[in-house]
């Protein structure tokens, strides 16, 4: 949960206070400004009411207000209005895409949505806590990200924020079909308070006839970021002696593994969401983050995020098992070491491994826990649990959502996103907790200087190498060197603002760099927004894409829902002989012989139209290709279906390749009268949607 601080634009704070009827609900729910992540209870109208019927005491409600107009808006094709949404139960999220206690509850909004798919309508509201958190782009990117599937508002200069007198992250508040607002509270575990409540809303307002079921339109967000080779990458991990690389592959719930110049080797689990162990194979995952490689680098050790878990991969055994975590989320560390296996984690994200104690960054409790592999106990390491930046003693320091960790065997360095900070500790002195760079919970922006005069944007990435920090501030699209002597801070990467483009420092873009490692002279790093994994040379401060080769070892992974397209039908005569499959990539890419494409041909109707291959394959760097398969046809009707992978690459910028899983319907009528003797199966593929 944040604070009740709402950031100002011009660099202000500004303290939101409530009006009567949000505010005493939120003292009856006991909420603080800043409460726990886990809640309070909802607090309802009925509450303080002997009615027991909500459409008796609606008329003595406060009318919601409305949504002002201005605004942009996600998954829907036409802004929506509460006047407009009257039969309906509105459900407004108040959330801001870097905050955990936000993310936190995605899942359980989208159970809501599912069981009251007909009669509840949820907005997220997106009143951003950074700058960058402001844009568009980037609150299109968090909704393609997260899943997000109802309709998302953003709220930049939080007016709607103060036109409901919100004042902490997440926020929710229930209006009723009549546009009365019902309750609110604000924090996680949202489900169990919310569910009874909308199920007695639709049930008495529905007794009135005063529900409409008619569903509203979504529009969703278009992704062609399926097809790219990796989805909103999260870390890397470089292995310089074995010559490997771990790239975290959150986007698509798995672990790719190349050698350091981008060949694939192996893929650890399935693609499928869940938290199952097992052969890489059979093994599902969870949007995936930190990673940390075993001194003998047979082990993988992996922070599973969003199954607050930690995973182990046996690399020879090619095998993942749970080491700590339960798949439900902490709300604090165990009073003492406590076995890993029945240990509730909370959104482990960056991970060091150092002896035989794995520091995991808990995210979600604010603090660093450790875990002992061989013993495997997990116990409290760095935190009091409250979210700040206040330095001191190890359990008695504040931090705000840890996310990026490195060590140079003897100093613990870590990333605060929500103090825009980076803070250290001595693992050997018993030292407490000290901050190189970062003032405060609501003090951000893009500042190069010495301590406290420079600046970082919810920076999530970190690495050592040479004396230095190299940090990922991922708000602000760059990278930067902290010297931890000196606390200077310098950018080496980046420019104003997201975009892709290889160079030296002055022209490369960025957009959301993450999780970093190092081999040699390489910063290795994950560019969540492009989809790609690059390097920083740290000699020449030059920034390059790395181009994954040997595709075929993730063709048979690839999980991700087809792309299906039905084609216009058309009609031929019965002396056809040819189809023919043209195939071309959009403008500035072109097809990638490196790689196996080929469709899968079939029949709904083989008497009537049949194939006499199976398989269309071809190997070409051309902008498109056209494969011609002899067929045979008498008159009937027939739909002819195309399946499977098709490769493509960016012109000029071959490292970023993409797979587009096609599912290609053509229906065809074969007709006497018909004049046409060749079936055209014609289609371009989609271009993708990442930082230009």
């Amino acid at each position: 949960m944040r604070d009740d601080l709402a950031h100002d634009r011009t660099g202000g704070r500004r303290r939101h206070h409530a009006p009567w009827w949000i505010a005493a609900l939120l003292a009856f729910a006991g909420l603080a400004a800043a409460c726990g992540g886990g809640g309070s209870g909802l607090s309802t109208a009925l509450d303080d009411s002997e009615e027991d019927d909500f459409t008796a005491i609606s008329a003595t409600l406060p009318v919601a207000p409305e949504i002002p107009g201005g605004h942009t808006w996600f998954n829907v094709s036409d802004p929506l209005t509460l006047e407009g949404l009257q039969g309906k139960v509105v459900l407004l999220d108040f959330w801001t895409s870097g905050c955990i206690n936000c993310q936190h509850i995605i899942p359980e909004l989208k159970r809501l949505e599912e069981e009251y798919s007909d009669s509840l309508v949820i907005i997220g509201v997106h009143s951003g806590k950074y700058d960058r958190e402001h844009d568009d782009a980037s609150v299109q990117q968090a909704i393609l990200r997260f899943g997000v599937q109802h309709p998302v508002v953003n709220d930049p200069d939080f007016v709607i924020w103060s036109l409901y007198r919100i004042n902490a992250w997440p926020t929710l508040i229930l209006i009723d079909p009549n546009g009365r607002v019902v309750g609110g509270r604000s924090g996680e575990d949202i489900y169990d308070e919310f569910q009874p409540v909308i199920d007695k809303l639709v049930a008495d307002f529905d007794a009135q006839g005063l529900i409409d079921r008619t569903p509203i339109a979504i529009d969703l967000e278009a992704a062609a970021v399926t097809s790219a080779v990796l989805s909103y990458p999260s870390a890397v991990l470089a292995d310089e002696a074995g010559d490997r690389l771990f790239i975290a592959d959150a986007g698509r719930n798995r672990i790719l593994i190349s050698d350091l110049n981008g060949r694939l080797q192996d893929v650890i689990g399935s693609g499928d969401r869940g938290l199952e162990d097992g052969t890489f194979a059979e093994a599902s995952l969870n949007e995936p983050q930190g990673l940390a490689l075993s001194a003998d680098g047979s082990t993988l050790y992996i922070a599973d995020t969003r199954n607050h878990a930690v995973r182990a991969a046996d690399l020879d055994a090619r095998e993942v098992t749970t080491i700590a975590g339960t798949g439900v989320r902490a709300y604090g560390p165990p009073a003492a070491p406590a076995a890993g296996a029945e240990t509730a984690l909370a959104s482990p994200w960056g991970l060091v491994l150092r002896g035989s104690t794995l520091y995991m960054a808990m995210a979600g409790t604010h603090q660093i826990w450790s875990l002992d592999v061989e013993a495997g106990t997990v116990s409290a390491f760095v935190g009091s649990g409250a979210e700040g930046i206040d330095d001191g003693p190890l359990l008695e320091a504040t931090l705000a959502q840890p996310n990026g960790m490195a060590t140079d065997g003897a100093t613990l360095y870590w990333v605060d996103p929500e103090s825009s900070s980076v803070r250290r500790l001595s693992l050997d002195s018993g030292g407490g907790v000290s901050t190189l760079v970062g003032t405060g919970l609501f003090d951000f922006g893009d500042a190069d200087g010495v301590g406290v005069e420079a600046q970082l944007e919810h920076a999530q990435g970190l690495a050592y190498a040479n004396g230095v920090l190299y940090v990922a501030d991922t708000y602000n699209h760059k990278l930067r060197t902290v010297d931890p002597q000196t606390l200077e801070v310098v950018t080496v990467a980046g420019g104003d603002g997201a975009g892709f483009r290889d160079g030296v420092l002055g022209t490369s873009l960025l957009s959301e760099p993450l999780g970093m490692s190092v081999a040699g002279d390489l910063v290795y790093f994950a560019d969540r927004n492009n989809h790609v994994v690059r390097t920083l040379n740290t000699a020449t401060n030059s920034i390059a894409t790395l181009q994954l080769t040997n595709l075929s070892v993730i063709a048979e992974s690839n999980q991700d829902r087809p792309l299906t397209v039905v084609l216009a039908g058309q009609t031929v005569a019965p002396d056809t002989s040819e189809l023919r499959i043209r195939l071309s990539s959009p403008a500035g890419f072109h097809l990638n012989s490196l790689a196996p494409s080929e469709l899968a041909l079939s029949s709904s109707n083989s008497p009537t139209l049949e194939p006499e291959e199976d398989i269309a394959t071809w190997s070409t760097d051309d902008e498109s290709v056209e494969v011609i398969v002899p067929v045979n046809v008498q008159p009937g009707d027939a739909i002819i279906s195309a399946e499977g992978s098709v490769y493509y690459c960016r012109t000029g910028e071959e490292a970023l390749c993409l797979i587009a899983d096609l599912q290609i319907t053509l229906p065809v009528t074969v007709d006497a009268d018909a004049t046409d003797r060749i079936i055209t199966l014609d289609y371009e593929l989609p271009a993708p949607s990442i930082s230009r």
